[in-house]
């Protein structure tokens, strides 16, 4: 895997780089290191730090360690999911760290390339694994989860208006034929949805294939169970730095990043606070940093990106 032929535009590019602050001599976290975008710009800006990349897509892997390998600076690379960074640290014998950055979902190399099966403008088999060493594929998802199982992924993860009639369809298709591809996909969707429906706005699929998506690399679960962690291995003063690209993503980030400034639970009722929570540290993106009108033109993906910044205390 070629570095150029790793295509994936870097959103909110700057915003990220000023927002985590980078010292020269700091140790920063890629957790979704992709092509390098973010990181080869903390690179960069680095003399005696460390960079740390890590990504689960063999492709992202080969091709960060093409872009990286230019800048003398200090940099390891793991192939893991982020969920995994306390290893990761502990393997490098890291630790606290200067910054975290995450930019979340699907990267545009991974939508463009039509046999990991993630775009539904591109005929191929249902796959959408970030990790291809995980066995479960989105076909099995399609094809082995019961009726309310799709319907309770395709709401909540796809917040779909038409999930209950989209899993029905699902269903009826199946026990006829083995669903294996996106095209197959788009046509039963297609016909769960109305006319007038899905001849406005958005494309039909786009919800159920996030969903679909969702499940599989289980993104909200790890996004949830990582960001606290996160920010407990930040030296004082270090920053976390997440893009989201959804609302179901966005608000779990709010919410943690709100929680972990203000953690007190007692009642609104109490005088005075008793159950000894501590803030960790302050979130500085009441509300988040979108893309400029400019990067829009340039690059229309990055239109729903979100980013919001936790600073430790």
């Amino acid at each position: 895997m070629a570095e150029n032929s790793f295509k994936h535009y870097s959103v909110l590019l700057d915003e990220t780089i000023d927002g985590l602050n980078v010292r020269p001599d700091g140790i920063y976290v890629d957790g979704t290191l992709g092509g390098a975008g973010h990181s080869s710009v903390v690179a960069s800006r680095l003399t005696t730090g460390t960079l740390i990349g890590i990504d689960q897509d063999e492709d992202a892997i080969a091709a960060a360690t093409a872009r990286l390998e230019k800048y003398p600076s200090k940099h390891l690379i793991f192939r893991s999911n982020y969920e995994n960074f306390d290893k990761v640290l502990d393997e490098a014998g890291i630790c606290r760290v200067n910054g975290i950055m995450l930019d979340l979902g699907v990267s545009s190399y991974q939508l463009d390339t039509p046999e990991r099966g993630f775009s539904y403008s591109s005929d191929a088999p249902l796959d959408m694994r970030m990790d291809r060493r995980q066995e479960r594929t989105a076909s099995d998802i399609v094809n082995e989860y019961s009726e309310s199982e799709l319907y309770r992924i395709i709401r909540d993860y796809g917040e779909d208006n038409f999930a209950k009639n989209i899993a029905k369809h699902i269903c009826q298709a199946r026990a006829k034929k083995r669903i294996e591809t996106t095209f197959e996909l788009n046509e039963i969707i297609r016909a769960a949805i109305p006319a007038k429906i899905r001849n406005t706005g958005s494309h039909p699929s786009k919800r159920t294939f996030q969903a679909i998506r969702i499940e599989l690399n289980r993104e909200l679960e790890v996004l949830k169970d990582s960001i606290n962690r996160m920010i407990d291995r930040l030296e004082p003063e270090g920053r976390l730095c997440i893009i989201t690209f959804h609302s179901l993503e966005d608000r779990i980030v709010k919410n943690a990043f709100n929680t972990a400034e203000k953690p007190c639970i007692c009642p609104p009722s109490f005088p005075v606070c008793v159950c000894g929570r501590e803030s960790k540290g302050k979130h500085l993106t009441r509300k988040p940093i979108l893309p400029s009108e400019e990067e829009l033109e340039v690059n229309s993906r990055s239109k729903s990106a979100k980013l919001r910044i936790f600073e430790k205390k």
